[in-house]
């Protein structure tokens, strides 16, 4: 049977397809509860998708609790062998949000799979109704700091030559037009590219496979630390899990992203000039 050494961050369907009987493999599905008794990945594990935030006003984006963390991964039958798949149905938002809880609780050994429920069913592969129940209790987790970008540690980095902000949201919650805090706008020299222009809408919401130039042009390149955000860490779960799959070897997400920007009273904001 084959394994999963040698494969990529990102995966095709027929790559799980083979390998769906592996040991310790732990697939997580992070659509909706309907999407799920539709029909899933067979052998794939339920996430809310609201499990992996805080959940709580103004920044519901944060990590969170420890016991919370520990309980949900907990069910998933967690364990230092774990190989974890993990796919959702909107493009990769979920799923890359659930790829940086991996980081944050220091679990390396896990893949995206592309294009996610839209790839694995437009190859007519099978799917389950069959529901998995929960593994087991709480587990002991560490979390680490390193994938996190504090507010803080944001605003002490503002203007460093090797930090780029990359910013998910919709063009009018970057310039202001559309405003869902106190303040509308951007954080000082972020640069903007929307969450879905990466995705490929040909090939069922794979990855686009430019992104990487696209991101070299944008000045959002491997040299410089990054730190992407959103409103909530959920659209740029995303951003986050396509710099990780190109390699960037600095990446964190802001886990209070806008919604706790855009509401703090001392965060300097950007806006376009008014011609």
């Amino acid at each position: 049977m084959p394994d999963f050494s040698g494969l990529p961050l990102v995966i095709e369907p027929s790559d799980l397809l083979a390998r769906l009987e592996t040991p310790n493999l732990i697939v997580v599905d992070l659509t909706s509860v309907a999407r799920y008794e539709a029909g899933h990945i067979p052998g794939a594990r339920f996430v809310d998708p609201k499990r992996t935030q805080l959940g709580l006003p103004p920044a519901p984006g944060l990590l969170p609790t420890q016991a919370s963390l520990q309980s949900l991964f907990g069910e998933l039958g967690h364990n230092p062998d774990a190989i974890y798949v993990v796919y959702d149905d909107e493009g990769g938002g979920w799923a890359g949000r659930f790829i940086w809880l991996l980081d944050v609780i220091g679990h390396k050994a896990y893949h995206y799979l592309d294009g996610g429920l839209h790839a694995w069913i437009a190859e007519g592969l099978p799917l389950s109704t069959e529901a998995a129940p929960a593994a087991g209790g709480p587990v002991a987790l560490t979390l680490h700091d390193e994938p996190t970008a504090t507010r803080e540690y944001l605003q002490s980095r503002l203007g460093a030559t090797d930090l780029v902000i990359w910013d998910a949201r919709s063009e009018g919650e970057y310039t202001g037009e559309k405003v869902l805090a106190a303040k509308g706008g951007h954080i000082p020299g972020a640069k903007h590219f929307e969450w879905t222009a990466g995705m490929d809408k040909t090939r069922h919401l794979r990855i686009r496979t430019d992104m990487a130039q696209i991101l070299n042009d944008l000045g959002i390149s491997k040299d410089k630390e990054v730190i992407t955000h959103c409103q909530t860490h959920h659209r740029s779960g995303f951003t986050y899990l396509v710099a990780k799959s190109l390699g960037y070897p600095r990446v964190k997400g802001y886990a209070g992203s806008w919604g706790e920007w855009g509401n703090h009273p001392d965060t300097p904001v950007e806006l376009p000039a008014k011609n």
